[in-house]
């Protein structure tokens, strides 16, 4: 008798479950879209949006990258912004696409400790308007620019042991006439 029992609520279960199920269905069918569940892929909201949230431009400072006049290094977007004391949040200061060195700072904020007109990088090459800011297990770390303007090639993994944050010769100007000594210099992910 046990054995027809234990079958007799393992149908009973299955009849409820696919009852419940079949009532959910035509109840998701027949709502309407304001109270419809969203599905799994539907972008996140912010509590008050009306709206779905707006994906962030790569352009963008990023949030948490300090106050007052500072540069802003981003090792994931490869980039910098020169922000000065007066920009207001969602404003959109200068920015500079860099190729990354070999070496990088870890997140943080550092200070511009010296600069140089012009010398010899660690890869050998003559440079301009070098900033450095950081120092990694004896690598100096600093922006600069090539005074023969090229630039590493992308997807080109830069020479082992340097420390050179590079930008193209305009870009490098704009950076040695921003960040003078002391300047503060973010460095997010």
């Amino acid at each position: 008798m046990a054995s027809s029992s234990s079958g007799i609520v393992a149908g009973l279960t299955a009849g409820a479950l696919a009852v419940v199920g079949f009532l959910a269905y035509q109840a998701s069918a027949n709502a309407p879209d304001s109270v419809a569940v969203p599905s799994a892929s539907a972008a996140p909201t912010r509590p008050g949006a009306t709206g779905p949230a707006k994906p962030r431009s790569p352009l963008e400072l990023p949030a948490d990258s300090g106050e007052g006049t500072r540069v802003v290094y981003s090792l994931s977007g490869k980039r910098v912004w020169l922000v000065d004391s007066t920009a207001k949040p969602g404003s959109k200061p200068p920015t500079y696409r860099v190729a990354p060195s070999a070496v990088s700072p870890t997140p943080d904020t550092y200070r511009v400790t010296t600069r140089s007109k012009r010398i010899t990088g660690s890869d050998g090459k003559p440079v301009e308007h070098v900033v450095r800011f950081a120092n990694v297990d004896g690598v100096t770390i600093g922006f600069s620019a090539a005074v023969d303007g090229t630039m590493p090639t992308p997807g080109v993994k830069p020479q082992e042991g340097t420390g050179a944050v590079r930008l193209s010769r305009e870009d490098g100007t704009k950076v040695w006439e921003f960040a003078t000594g002391g300047v503060k210099v973010v460095v997010v992910p």
